[in-house]
C-alpha cells in the first residue's frame, strides 16, 4: 500500500475496488459452493434480473415497432428500421459479403442490442450497474460466439477443411508449418472467445470504477475533509459527470466492436481462402 493509500484510508475513506462489483444475491441467500479455491454464494443477483430486463426490453421494443408495418412507417416503426439497416448493412453485409450475410444477421442484430442495452444499464438511474462488469456474464456470450462461428466454419468446409483453413497459412509448407500450426490453433480457435471477452468486461469494469471514484470521492472530500478541500471535490463531481457522458459512448462502441469482431470471425470461418 502506497503512503498517500494509506492516509486517505486513515482518514475514513474506503476507495473502490473489485469488490463493489460482488452484488449480494437478492433476499440474502445463504447456499454457498466452493470452486477454483472460492466460495461462492448461491442465488439470483441484480445482473442476472439485468439480463433478463435486457432480453425483454430488446424483444419488447422491436415487437412492438414491426407489429403494424407500413409503407409509409411511424416514429417507432421508422427507428426500429432503422436500427435494424444499421446492424444488417454496416456489420453484416459489409463484413461478411452479400453472399452469405443474410443467414447471420438475426444473430449479430440481437447480440448488438442485448449488450447494448445492457452496457446501458451503467448509466439508468437506478439501476446503473453494467451487467458485463461481471467477467462471467461476457464469457457466456464470448462461448455463444465461438459456437457460431466454428459453426459456420465447419459446415463450409467441414471439420478437418475448417481446421486446414484455420491453422495452415496459404503458401506456407515444409518445418515453418511445425512453428506456425500451433500458432494459428491457439490465435484462431482457442484465444479469440478469451479476448473477445475480455475487451467488453475490461472496458465496462473500468469505466463503472472510475464513476464510483470520482462519485465517492467528491462526496467525502465535500462533506467529510475540511472546507479548504471542497473545490476539489466539486472538481471530482464534474469529472464525473463528464466521465459519465464519455461511458455512454464508450458502451454504444463497446456494443458494436464485439459484434463487429464477431462479424469478422464468421467472415473468416467461411472465406474461401484463409
Amino acid at each position: 500500500m502506497t503512503y498517500a493509500a494509506a492516509v486517505v484510508r486513515s482518514d475514513g475513506f474506503t476507495p473502490p475496488g473489485p469488490g463493489d462489483f460482488d452484488l449480494p444475491a437478492i433476499g440474502g441467500g445463504t447456499d454457498t459452493f466452493e470452486m477454483f479455491g472460492q466460495t461462492f454464494v448461491l442465488g439470483v443477483t441484480k445482473p442476472m434480473l439485468q439480463l433478463v430486463l435486457a432480453a425483454v426490453l430488446v424483444f419488447g421494443f422491436f415487437y412492438l415497432a414491426s407489429r403494424k408495418r407500413a409503407m409509409v412507417p411511424g416514429k417507432l416503426q421508422f427507428i426500429g428500421e432503422g436500427a435494424y439497416g444499421f446492424v444488417r448493412n454496416s456489420i453484416s453485409r459489409d463484413i461478411i459479403g452479400g453472399r452469405d450475410f443474410a443467414k447471420y444477421v438475426p444473430y449479430l442484430f440481437a447480440l448488438f442490442f442485448f449488450i447494448l442495452v445492457n452496457n446501458l444499464f451503467a448509466t439508468i438511474p437506478f439501476i446503473q450497474f453494467p451487467t458485463f462488469s461481471r467477467s462471467g456474464m461476457v464469457y457466456g456470450l464470448a462461448i455463444l460466439s465461438w459456437v457460431v462461428y466454428n459453426a459456420a466454419g465447419i459446415s463450409r468446409h467441414g471439420f478437418f477443411g475448417y481446421l486446414k483453413h484455420q491453422t495452415v497459412p496459404p503458401g506456407i509448407s515444409g518445418p515453418m508449418l511445425i512453428l506456425l500450426v500451433p500458432l494459428e490453433f491457439m490465435s484462431n480457435i482457442l484465444v479469440r472467445p478469451v479476448t473477445l471477452a475480455l475487451r467488453l468486461f475490461c472496458n465496462m469494469f473500468a469505466g463503472h470504477l472510475l464513476l464510483i471514484l470520482f462519485a465517492l470521492g467528491g462526496e467525502y472530500l465535500i462533506f467529510e475533509m475540511s472546507a479548504a478541500y471542497a473545490p476539489v471535490g466539486l472538481l471530482a463531481w464534474v469529472l464525473f459527470i463528464a466521465v459519465a457522458f464519455l461511458e455512454i459512448l464508450i458502451q454504444f462502441l463497446q456494443a458494436y466492436v464485439f459484434v463487429l469482431l464477431n462479424a469478422m470471425y464468421i467472415s473468416g470461418a467461411i472465406s474461401e481462402e484463409h
